[in-house]
């Protein structure tokens, strides 16, 4: 009878020690790596702020540089249309056609977009302009225009209308909305 007792003790006994020598191995293994991630980025990681502000580029160009151009909403203003003394009717200012992408630094779509654009700025650099506005930063001219979804395009032909395509597109898209849209005669 002593036997039949002892048996689901040490069986018990060998369960127990198990799992808690699974838990201890488990939290070693989390310090561990805890310990590694934080000796492999050796505090040089940056924060959120810092890689946003090294995204950033000048706000306008030279335009000899080949890349898209940053505006606020004063250069917007004055490079593009004053649509706010003139709220009726579309005047483009520009000397040649223009692209627009509303975007924002942490919008998956928009970073897809964003090489798209800096290869368009570099084969149609004499053609068109291509411009960017970021809706974080310029919460006032994205709500004027009614960006609700980004990236958004604005596509601004030297005479008529400007349209506007919300959603990335491929590079494809672009050239054909390019040489149908923007540059035809």
């Amino acid at each position: 009878m002593i036997v039949c007792l002892n048996f689901p003790i040490r069986k018990f006994i060998r369960v127990h020690f198990n799992y808690k020598a699974e838990l201890i191995m488990k939290k070693i293994m989390f310090a561990l790596l805890s310990i590694f991630l934080f000796v492999a980025c050796n505090g040089q990681g940056k924060s959120e702020k810092e890689s946003i502000s090294e995204m950033k580029q000048p706000t306008l160009s030279n335009g000899s540089e080949n890349v898209p151009i940053h505006l606020t909403k004063m250069q917007f203003l004055d490079k593009v249309a004053d649509y706010e003394k003139n709220p009726d009717t579309w005047a483009y200012r520009g000397d040649k056609p223009a692209i627009i992408d509303f975007y924002a630094t942490w919008c998956g779509p928009c970073k897809a977009v964003a090489p798209i654009l800096d290869d368009l700025a570099k084969e149609y650099k004499d053609q068109i302009y291509i411009y960017k506005i970021d809706t974080d930063q310029e919460q006032e001219l994205a709500a004027d225009f009614g960006i609700r979804s980004i990236p958004s395009l604005l596509f601004i032909p030297m005479n008529g209308q400007p349209q506007m395509i919300q959603g990335a597109i491929g590079k494809e898209e672009f050239k054909k909305i390019i040489d149908e849209f923007l540059l035809k005669e």
